[in-house]
Formats: C-alpha cells, sequence, structure tokens
C-alpha cells in the first residue's frame, strides 16, 4: 500500500468505488448520445444547438466530464504508483496529469457555459 504523500489519504474501496460510479455516469452519457446520434435523421446545427441549450444537458455533459476526469486521475495515479518506482519521475508525471486534467475540465466548462 503506498502511503505518500501523492495518496491524499484516500482507501482502495473509495478509489474501486469512485471508479465504478464515473464508468456508470460516462456509459449513460454515451448510450444518451449514441441514442441522440442515430435517433436523429436531420442531425445539423440548429439541432446540436438546441440540444446544449438545455440546461439539463450542460449538467449532464459537465457531470460526464468530471466524470471523465475523475476517472483518468484515479486510473493514472494507481499505474503510476504501481510502475513508476522513482518518486521524482512519478511526481512529475502526476503534476502533469492534473495539470492536464484541470485545463480540460476548465476548457469544458468554458465550452458549456460560455456566452
Amino acid at each position: 500500500m503506498v502511503t505518500n504523500i501523492t495518496s491524499f489519504g484516500r482507501s482502495g474501496l473509495s478509489d474501486w468505488l469512485m471508479q465504478r460510479v464515473t464508468a456508470v455516469i460516462l456509459l449513460a452519457y454515451t448510450l444518451f448520445m449514441v441514442g441522440f446520434f442515430l435517433g436523429t435523421s436531420n442531425l445539423d446545427y440548429l439541432t446540436w444547438v438546441s440540444l446544449f441549450q438545455g440546461t439539463w444537458m450542460r449538467i449532464f455533459s459537465l457531470l460526464a466530464l468530471l466524470s471523465l476526469a475523475a476517472h483518468a486521475w484515479i486510473g493514472l495515479w494507481t499505474v503510476s504508483t504501481d510502475y513508476m518506482k522513482s518518486t521524482g519521475v512519478r511526481l512529475v508525471f502526476q503534476a502533469v496529469v492534473a495539470l492536464a486534467l484541470f485545463a480540460y475540465v476548465v476548457w469544458g466548462v468554458q465550452l458549456l457555459w460560455g456566452v
């Protein structure tokens, strides 16, 4: 068991549960989007804009985006602590991943809620 600063006091059970919950959210979002694409015969810009004008879709998309970031962070954190033995390399890798995920989330929020 890793007991260093990068674990932030999380337990394996909470990581496992978070991975499963985020996977279910991502599955629901994917199924919805596939159903939308298959069910829409005339997919044009106005149809796409009207879908994302609804607050419920923005919230659902934001939830999917946050789920993707959490899912990726837990997975990459686990892989890095298991396979990267050098603490310096592991911390640099985790910092790069954290910054990239943060940038993606901020960018996604701007796309969803921007004017």
